[in-house]
């Protein structure tokens, strides 16, 4: 078996705590208190933007209910009064969520399930998702491919760079926290008749908004970004992995060898 590039020497579980912590993908993170106080709140008040493609109804309008979950599932300070100043991602969170990710991606290398990856974060997470779309296809995976025909969003035209999708427009891969990406994908998926994916990797809005339709999704979320925890607090999402999710790439590349290795991905020659 060919075995897909390692992005870095795996690291231990406790090297790898310490490099989030050093490159603050974990530990305390570059988003401040107040901006993650007020996501939750847009979310509370029924911001649409915020809900990252996910349909909560009337299921979560308590601040103090949203930032709860985001103590227990990402590590953020669990004290409703503290509103200003440095917040943080437990490290350990991150790797036990990398840990159930890695369920997810073992299951589907060994069912060489069909596989759609997408990002909205290219300038920070592309890599990660690359280095994983390489991993599931030299496994047998089939990797979506999108159609021939141009498919547009919100934001500019969907296009695929080593097997991930993201938004383009006008020369730039484009940061987007929209769900409409996705939801264009899977219409076009049954317009031409192609079954969903068994699985998605991706973040934000295009993660949310797979789960929202059943599909089984993995993902990837920041200590400002809600909605994808409650997903996955709800059951509506298999894993979410809690970092800051615009650290320059290469910072990435241990945490991303550790997912590989984990899901049993990296293989000898």
């Amino acid at each position: 078996m060919s075995t897909p590039p390692v992005p870095a020497p795996v690291p231990t579980r406790t090297q790898l705590i310490d490099h989030l912590v050093r490159t603050r993908i974990a530990g305390d993170v570059a988003t401040p208190r107040e901006n993650n106080r007020a996501h939750y709140k847009e979310l509370v008040e029924g911001n649409r933007h915020y809900w990252l493609g996910l349909e909560f109804g009337d299921r979560w309008t308590d601040e103090h209910a949203v930032l709860s979950v985001m103590a227990e599932r990402c590590g953020v300070v669990a004290d409703p009064d503290y509103r200003v100043g440095q917040d943080t991602i437990d490290p350990e969170l991150t790797v036990d969520a990398l840990d159930r990710m890695a369920v997810a991606l073992r299951k589907a290398a060994e069912g060489r399930h069909r596989v759609l990856v997408a990002t909205g974060h290219p300038a920070g997470l592309l890599p990660v998702h690359q280095a994983v779309a390489v991993a599931l296809k030299a496994v047998g995976c089939t990797l979506y491919a999108l159609p021939s025909r141009k498919l547009y969003a919100d934001e500019g035209d969907i296009r695929q760079v080593g097997d991930v999708a993201m938004i383009h427009r006008q020369g730039s891969l484009m940061h987007t926290h929209s769900p409409e990406p996705m939801a264009t994908i899977l219409a076009a998926l049954e317009e031409d008749g192609e079954p969903l994916p068994d699985l998605v990797l991706a973040d934000h809005g295009w993660a949310g908004r797979a789960g929202q339709c059943g599909i089984s999704t993995v993902g990837f979320a920041d200590c400002n970004d809600p909605a994808l925890f409650l997903g996955e607090a709800e059951g509506t999402l298999a894993a979410v992995v809690p970092l800051d999710d615009n650290v320059p790439p290469q910072f990435y590349a241990p945490m991303t060898a550790y997912l590989l290795d984990t899901a049993g991905l990296l293989h000898e020659e």
